[in-house]
């Protein structure tokens, strides 16, 4: 009797302790889904958004399925470069890396897209001087502002002819003027734009001259042009030595991992050597926020 309740004990304690494992693996599986559905459909609405704000009509599914595999697929490459299997520190040190090295990876679309907006709004900004100019010289012939803006949108120069379109087309459909220029504020988020839409309001309810408004500033948006280029001139050496001595870290441990393999994969595998590398990361960070902050001068 004694032999079989031992026996039924045997193979009860294993089986209970699998079935709190599998309920237990279970329940973490559905979380991460659960959080990756919902962080999907958050990273496929904003981006989708974000596309059509810049007239880049990309399927943002497509982005977010390029973006998983190339997050999932460097997190292999980097924990089976960096993993140690015969310990226990090896492994979460590929994990960690490799985890990492994957969420950055998986950012990379947005930051891409951060990129392109501003690249694309520098190009409006400084398209918009000369467009001043041409809606300035439109209304001094005897055209309407709304006729100025229509001689601007059918020069076909991007992105500002496809800006101004798209005011135009709210225009057309019954929104009013004050309404499609707020829109266009708010969709190209220019300091430049504000400033010349404030304007434009002023004068409307003053009955002040439009075609010196729009002079004056072309005037002040070309002289901050010019100032932000000097400034980014003289700031060059401050961001080019943030970038040389950023990137002396990651250079010189590449370079002992080239040199003795062994002896970093070591250093790395111990507590005190993971600690060192976050430490190290996380003060690279830091000095790369700060020197960003700097030398980053609003006008």
């Amino acid at each position: 009797m004694e032999s079989l309740i031992n026996q039924i004990a045997f193979w009860l304690i294993p089986t209970f302790y699998l079935v709190c494992f599998t309920g237990l693996t279970y329940v973490f599986l559905q979380a991460l889904k659960a959080g990756t559905e919902s962080y999907s459909s958050v990273y496929t609405e904003q981006t989708s958004r974000q596309f059509a704000e810049i007239f880049l009509f990309i399927p943002s599914k497509r982005i977010l399925e390029i973006a998983w595999t190339a997050a999932v697929t460097c997190f292999f490459i980097f924990f089976f470069i960096f993993s140690d299997f015969n310990s226990l520190m090896g492994t979460i040190r590929g994990i960690v890396i490799g985890g990492t090295i994957g969420a950055f990876t998986l950012s990379l679309p947005r930051r891409l897209l951060d990129i392109i907006k501003t690249k694309r709004l520098n190009r409006f900004n400084d398209q918009l001087v000369d467009a001043l100019m041409t809606m300035s010289n439109a209304m001094r012939s005897g055209s309407s502002i709304l006729q100025a803006f229509e001689h601007i949108a059918k020069q076909n120069l991007h992105p500002i002819s496809q800006e101004f379109n798209l005011f135009l087309q709210h225009t057309r459909v019954g929104v009013k003027f004050e309404e499609a220029l707020e829109k266009l504020d708010k969709r190209v988020n220019s300091e430049d734009l504000t400033l010349m839409i404030n304007a434009v309001e002023i004068a409307r309810q003053t009955g002040g001259n439009l075609t010196e408004v729009f002079e004056q500033i072309s005037a002040t948006i070309r002289e901050r042009i010019r100032i932000q280029g000097r400034i980014r001139t003289l700031t060059s050496q401050g961001r080019l030595q943030g970038i040389v001595v950023g990137a002396m870290p990651i250079l010189l441990a590449l370079a002992m991992f080239a040199l003795d393999p062994p002896m970093m994969m070591s250093f790395f595998a111990s507590p005190i050597g993971l600690l060192t590398g976050g430490l190290a990361l996380i003060l690279e960070v830091i000095g790369a926020l700060l020197i960003k902050k700097i030398i980053a001068i609003d006008i």
